[in-house]
């Protein structure tokens, strides 16, 4: 098989509307839908085909992109599609759906006689842009050849963690990577708060940790979205990060893990959205710890 495929992405938000673009770079022919069209249709300047329709986009293609909010948005929009699924089509599933969002979504594959990709993405809006993911994949090595160039388009990576996407072991990578970035996310926002109730300079407190072994690229990133901005348009929104958050603490207790940070993750992250951020990137966090804004 040739490697210009013709690829539908569904879901065009920060993460798909990038992936749609890495894909039309490296010369497949794209096609993509979203919800709310307007949010897809300034990837037509890219060259990408704007679809009206889930089954409009992935009418003859070799190659199903699906990076939807959740497991239920993409069991939704798949069963929208299908009509014009052709059986053996490989569909790569990059939401990040929790461990009974990705069953349920490979039992829908095995039912319409899809190659199902269990591969969820760690990244940003800019590694995002810029064709720097890192996918962690599950499936079949017979369809491999043709998810490959896909892979290869969207990330600098490919991490493959096993032959069978029904599974969930990228997910379950994914979920516990996401556990550590989360849990980071929120212990900067509240690092810099307790700083500000302190009256301690924040240059004091990176000029204490600086080149030791507490100091980290992620927490200068962060400190520095929340010191000095922007949080808009994020990187990874507090919305987005509040739901992982409760896809993580479901998956611990499902296993008998109980993640206290997590779940406290959880509810900061709720806590900021329904303050007005769940757009903002997720270090906006750092509002959920005032009663009022701070000044």
């Amino acid at each position: 098989m040739t490697d210009k495929l013709t690829v539908s992405v569904l879901g065009t938000g920060i993460m798909g509307a990038a992936m749609a673009r890495s894909l039309a770079r490296a010369g497949h022919t794209v096609r993509a839908w979203n919800r709310t069209r307007a949010k897809a249709a300034p990837l037509a300047a890219d060259g990408v085909h704007v679809a009206d329709s889930p089954a409009e986009a992935v009418e003859s293609t070799d190659v199903v992109l699906t990076m939807l909010y959740d497991g239920p948005a993409t069991l939704e929009t798949m069963r929208q599609a299908a009509p014009a699924l052709r059986r053996g089509t490989v569909w790569a599933q990059s939401t990040t759906a929790g461990l009974e969002g990705v069953a349920e979504l490979a039992g829908f594959a095995r039912e319409h006689g899809l190659i199902f990709y269990d591969a969820p993405v760690l990244g940003t809006r800019q590694p995002a842009e810029a064709g720097q993911l890192t996918v962690l994949a599950a499936g079949p090595a017979e369809g491999r050849d043709t998810v490959t160039p896909v892979f290869d388009a969207v990330g600098a990576r490919t991490v493959w963690t096993g032959e069978d996407g029904a599974d969930g072991s990228a997910t379950r990578l994914k979920l516990v990577a996401n556990s550590w970035v989360l849990a980071v996310t929120s212990a900067v926002g509240e690092t810099l708060a307790l700083a500000k109730a302190l009256d301690v300079e924040p240059g004091g407190f990176f000029g204490l940790i600086d080149g030791g072994p507490l100091d980290m690229g992620y927490l200068r990133a962060k400190a520095g979205l929340i010191l000095d901005g922007p949080l808009s348009p994020a990187q990874f929104a507090v919305s987005t990060a509040a739901k992982d958050a409760r896809l993580i603490v479901r998956a611990g207790e499902r296993n008998g893990v109980r993640l206290d940070v997590a779940a406290a993750g959880a509810e900061r992250m709720e806590r900021a959205a329904a303050g007005g951020h769940g757009d903002e990137d997720m270090a906006a966090a750092y509002y959920a710890s005032f009663d009022r804004p701070p000044a």
